[in-house]
């Protein structure tokens, strides 16, 4: 866990205070549409180019987030990936590359907008290869059809989604590369699995159902992450945002 460990948390109290489970999903959202718009600022002021470090890049979106909305806290390490590295998981730190001409590269930040959590993923690509392509427009379709399993489950546990987006990844023609395929949001740093904590995530070994109430007596909410890879080819992407909420 980065600088940002003491943040306020939605689905903890915060001065006592135990929010409204209608303001805690609108506050929720309000993070995902800032997020949103600042990773459409990242494309469209180009900061990740050719020629760019990954660490440079990062640096930069940390300064349009600044910029953009004063944000100064982060829930996570801040991760930008391109080439090769986009293979590697989230747990894992590879040697800090340099952006090239016609990679793919995936982003995953957690910023804290107003004490308010947000975990957002997407990917470029820069160039025309027909298979990064493919596997970016891929990614979103992958992620809605595990919404809608989610959906149609309702007794659906971590271990259960997980294994179902494993599934949608082979079947679109991928492989999925992550060790977890999302965690409740705002409530727990994600860097640790262990001991009970397997079940703030979506992996395997959280047979609990999904939809519960957390320590609070409130509703847990849930981001989805598809992480998926071509290791044949050593490219990679990644798209998350929040699962049970904003559709």
């Amino acid at each position: 866990m980065d600088g940002s460990a003491g943040a306020a948390r939605p689905g903890r109290p915060r001065d006592g205070v135990v929010e409204d489970e209608a303001t805690r999903a609108a506050r929720l959202l309000d993070a995902q549409a800032k997020a949103e718009e600042l990773f459409a600022a990242i494309q469209a002021r180009g900061l990740l180019a050719a020629g760019v470090r990954e660490i440079s890049a990062s640096n930069a979106i940390r300064d349009l987030a600044a910029e953009m909305f004063g944000v100064d806290r982060y829930w996570h390490k801040r991760i930008v990936r391109a080439g090769p590295n986009t293979l590697q998981p989230y747990k894992e730190n590879p040697p800090d590359r340099v952006i090239a001409l016609g990679d793919i590269v995936f982003c995953d930040f957690g910023p804290i907008f107003e004490a308010w959590e947000a975990d957002f993923g997407r990917t470029y690509v820069l160039g025309d290869d027909p298979d990064k392509l493919r596997l970016r427009d891929t990614l979103p379709v992958v992620f809605e059809a595990g919404r809608r399993f989610f959906d149609s489950s309702p007794e659906i546990t971590g271990e259960q989604l997980f294994a179902h987006m494993v599934d949608l990844a082979r079947g679109s023609g991928w492989t999925f590369g992550g060790t977890i395929a999302g965690h409740l949001v705002g409530q727990f740093p994600h860097e640790k699995i262990k001991g009970k904590e397997i079940f703030s995530y979506i992996a395997p070994g959280n047979n609990l159902p999904m939809r519960r109430l957390d320590g609070n007596g409130q509703v847990c909410h849930w981001i989805l992450e598809v992480h998926l890879v071509d290791p044949r080819q050593q490219i990679g992407g990644f798209f998350e945002e929040l699962l049970d909420l904003g559709y």
